[in-house]
């Protein structure tokens, strides 16, 4: 498993020429640790002497907020495995003979099974990057202010994990023709993009506030 492996193992994987693990895989990674990093300023801020200041009902949130992280990360580290195998059916398909026209028929609706498939894991990412950004901003506004830097990596992380997944989305649509599957995943992708998006700048914005 890729998660099992050290951060030099990984990331000498990353750079050979094997295709695998490759931008799906990295997103998700970099969204994991997004989150991660956000939790680290709640560790720094929960029970601690500046917890004090913290107004009680995000106090509440904080800890429901780092709770529902907690899982998100290891939904992502989740899929940084799966992403490396997420484009093996369509390659499978691919391979599959097309002498005859019932052949083509086939293959043909293995390939779009496929491409559908490869289609679950990086939304999925997207959507779990999403969450982290959603999450963030108890952090950003209440968050131990000696660790606001880590925030704002860590919102930058997340961000990147989202538009990053969003990116093999986008690929694989192009040899889907269900068009209304098509219109419909396009339509969610334009959507996390856009609110990704606004929340990465607001958190920013709030990040770079508190730093003065």
């Amino acid at each position: 498993m890729l998660v099992e492996k050290s951060l030099r193992e990984y990331t000498m994987e990353v750079a050979s020429d094997n295709p695998t693990p490759g931008g799906g895989s990295v997103a998700a990674l970099v969204g994991s640790i997004g989150g991660a990093l956000t939790n680290m300023v709640g560790n720094l801020t929960i029970g601690k002497k500046v917890y004090e200041d913290v107004p009680e009902k995000f106090r509440e949130k904080m800890q429901r907020n780092a709770k529902q992280i907690e899982d998100v990360v290891q939904n992502l580290l989740k899929i940084v495995d799966e992403d490396s195998t997420a484009f093996d059916d369509v390659m499978e398909a691919f391979k599959l003979p097309k002498n005859t026209e019932e052949e083509k028929q086939i293959r043909s609706k293995a390939i779009q099974k496929g491409y559908k498939k490869a289609l679950e894991v990086p939304i999925r990412c997207a959507r779990e990057c999403y969450k982290v950004l959603e999450l963030q901003d108890v952090f950003a506004e209440y968050g131990n202010v000696n660790a606001i830097t880590d925030v704002g990596v860590g919102t930058l992380l997340a961000y990147s994990g989202l538009e990053g997944a969003l990116f093999n989305v986008i690929i694989n649509l192009k040899g889907i023709k269900d068009e209304s599957y098509k219109n419909q995943t396009k339509t969610e992708v334009d959507l996390l993009l856009d609110k990704g998006k606004k929340l990465k700048e607001e958190l920013l914005k709030t990040v770079y506030h508190r730093l003065g």
